[in-house]
């Protein structure tokens, strides 16, 4: 999953939010330098993709993929899923996603010590275009993709995927929708576990 779908996992603890979100820029065990609520963060951001990479769901909107864009079709498929929940938003959240992105903006700009390199790197160009908000339209995705296609020196082909996104925009719309509600299960029932510890 990418950047919206890792946040509203976390549910209302900011530090789990927060260590979810950053979880891509912390290799290995460096997760021990933080403080403890964000390292919970960060395992649970590791939960969630170890159960979305092995779930058959997730491995069919792949292989729709694989075949063009091989190994990047996983990170494509991160990035549609995020495309669902937020243009579709209003089914899992009752505050509106504009509201709730620029809450979540403040949260990390108000908590720049924990924040990794890497993050207060990109931080300020995600909140510039407003990201959370951008995957909720169809041209808004094809620019995100084109980011990505840049940052892979254009071999990925990944701003293509848009196509094929709208050829089979059903298909994956229903697989995001089954393989979501498995997640939201999966991941309430381990962010509890991660709170209790």
């Amino acid at each position: 999953m990418n950047y919206l779908a890792h946040i509203y996992l976390s549910g209302n603890n900011d530090m789990l939010k927060i260590g979810n979100f950053i979880a891509d820029s912390v290799k290995g065990k460096q997760y021990l330098e933080y403080p403890k609520a964000v390292q919970k963060g960060i395992t649970l951001h590791r939960n969630i993709d170890e159960f979305t990479d092995s779930h058959p769901i997730v491995h069919q909107s792949v292989h729709r993929l694989f075949e063009k864009y091989s190994h990047y079709s996983t990170v494509i498929v991160d990035i549609l899923y995020d495309h669902f929940l937020a243009a579709n938003w209003q089914d899992f959240h009752k505050t509106k996603l504009e509201e709730y992105s620029a809450d979540f903006y403040n949260l990390i700009q108000n908590n720049p010590d924990v924040l990794p390199k890497r993050v207060k790197n990109f931080m300020p160009y995600m909140i510039e275009h407003n990201w959370l908000v951008t995957y909720s339209t169809i041209d808004g995705i094809g620019l995100i993709l084109s980011q990505m296609n840049k940052r892979t020196k254009f071999r990925s082909k990944m701003d293509e995927s848009v196509n094929e996104l709208r050829q089979y925009y059903d298909e994956f719309k229903d697989e995001f929708y089954r393989f979501f509600a498995e997640l939201e299960e999966f991941s309430e029932k381990r962010k509890k576990e991660l709170l209790e510890q």
